[in-house]
């Protein structure tokens, strides 16, 4: 049995039996099957269904909200604003799809030329437990929009979850095995990913499990799609607005308890002001109610696990050890872990150097937009950051100096369905959302008509 524990009380909040070998390969041959004829239908039939599921979204964002926060301990208010969040994507793909996949014609010396996007089959999800509905919507939309099909593999502790994904396609009126829950453990992923019927496979998780996936994609010839872990940077220069940016960063690290690939996990700032911010960025982050997720003033819930949170403790105590100042917090209890903050931790210490999955962030001053541009760079992370600034000019003449993914300027990282998203270096490959995400998995077929 696969089990959800509520990591705020311990209970045992679902639990349902893992699929055999045999009834994995019998769903997947159903979903091939539906993929058959689910690729003859329009865009317009497709929209309509697409349309339906975000008004189910909206509809009962309650019952599914109350299920993530009882399953991974994300406070109440964030995880109703997640649903609304996936009911957006479902209406973004619906209203776009058609014109994101129309036919691109190209002139050359054919009497006719163009490219079709069409779609590919069956494709895994391989997701993880942060973001339980938005994680697999941003995929999701896009994919059955396109004409293909998604199977997922969720993570093992937010299965009621998983389930009301599905929920979600069957109420709206796809028709059955458009998308399925397969409740599977780790270790069947590999075989998943093998079966012939599954043409590809997208990650949202860990670097050792994109490895993984990746080898094993690889392997078989199958186009895969990883958005990995980040240690996104907040840079703050000496003319940023100060107290503008002081709700953004706050933001960026504590959301969803600092449980985010895209959470501000660096605070990188400029020597002429880390005094003043500092001082209101411990009372800010001091000010933040933790508590019962369930309760709608929380903002720091518990950490998802308690093994994390434990983690979390031993990446702080290393670096605490190595001369970073301890300004606030720093106590756990089981699963709960104080919104924390380190000050003077260097680029050698391991706030700085691993990617920090909670509510902990260290302080880094700099000097020179050289050295705010070394500082980022030399992470083997390449997610996204924010910088800080009232100088656009500066700004710009910055950003191509980043290697990351994505640059955000006075804002944080955040995923927005208009826009691409991924990352570079160990953060991943390939991109999701908007019109490149869509596209990922397509056949881009080249069509050439000559005339005699």
């Amino acid at each position: 049995m696969i089990q959800s524990i509520n990591p705020y009380n311990q209970k045992v909040v679902f639990e349902t039996k893992e699929l055999t070998i045999e009834e994995t390969k019998s769903a997947i041959d159903q979903a091939h099957d539906r993929f058959l004829s689910w690729r003859k239908t329009s865009y317009a039939e497709r929209s309509k269904l697409m349309k339906a599921a975000a008004v189910e979204l909206r509809k009962n964002k309650q019952e599914y909200a109350e299920t993530m926060t009882l399953e991974m301990g994300k406070p109440i208010t964030q995880a109703i604003a997640e649903i609304e969040k996936c009911a957006w994507v479902c209406d973004f793909y619906a209203d776009n799809a058609a014109d994101q996949l129309a036919p691109k014609t190209i002139e050359t010396d054919a009497e006719e030329s163009y490219v079709s996007y069409e779609p590919i089959g069956v494709v895994l999800a391989v997701m993880p437990w942060n973001y339980p509905f938005w994680q697999v919507f941003r995929f999701a939309a896009p994919a059955l929009m396109a004409g293909n099909i998604g199977i997922l593999k969720h993570a093992s502790n937010v299965m009621r979850s998983a389930d009301n994904i599905q929920k979600v396609f069957e109420r709206a009126g796809f028709p059955k095995n458009c998308f399925t829950h397969l409740p599977l453990s780790s270790s069947k992923i590999e075989d998943v990913i093998k079966n012939p019927k599954v043409k590809a496979v997208t990650l949202t998780g860990s670097t050792p499990a994109g490895k993984a996936v990746a080898s094993t994609a690889g392997s078989e010839i199958k186009k895969s799609v990883l958005e990995l872990g980040g240690s996104n940077a907040l840079v703050l220069f000496e003319d940023c607005n100060l107290e503008e940016t002081l709700k953004k960063t706050v933001t960026a690290r504590f959301q969803n308890t600092g449980q985010s690939c895209i959470a501000g996990k660096r605070l990188i700032v400029h020597e002429d002001i880390v005094a003043e911010f500092t001082e209101k960025f411990v009372a800010a982050v001091k000010d933040l109610k933790s508590g019962d997720p369930m309760n709608e003033d929380t903002y720091i819930g518990v950490m998802a696990r308690e093994d994390l949170a434990e983690e979390l403790e031993e990446q702080l105590n290393k670096t605490l050890k190595a001369g970073g100042k301890l300004l606030l917090g720093g106590k756990r209890n089981k699963a709960y872990f104080e919104p924390t903050i380190v000050g003077d931790v260097t680029s050698d210490m391991t706030l700085f150097e691993e990617e920090t999955f909670g509510p902990v962030i260290g302080i880094t001053t700099f000097k020179t937009e050289k050295e705010a541009v070394d500082l980022v760079n030399q992470s083997i992370f390449g997610l996204g950051i924010s910088l800080f600034t009232e100088d656009k000019a500066r700004a710009k003449r910055l950003v191509p100096q980043y290697d990351d993914g994505a640059v955000f300027v006075n804002d944080l990282v955040k995923s927005d369905p208009r826009l691409p998203f991924g990352g570079t270096k160990i953060s991943g490959y390939g991109r999701e959302l908007s019109s490149d995400g869509i596209q990922e998995f397509v056949n881009k077929k080249t069509v050439y008509f000559n005339k005699f």
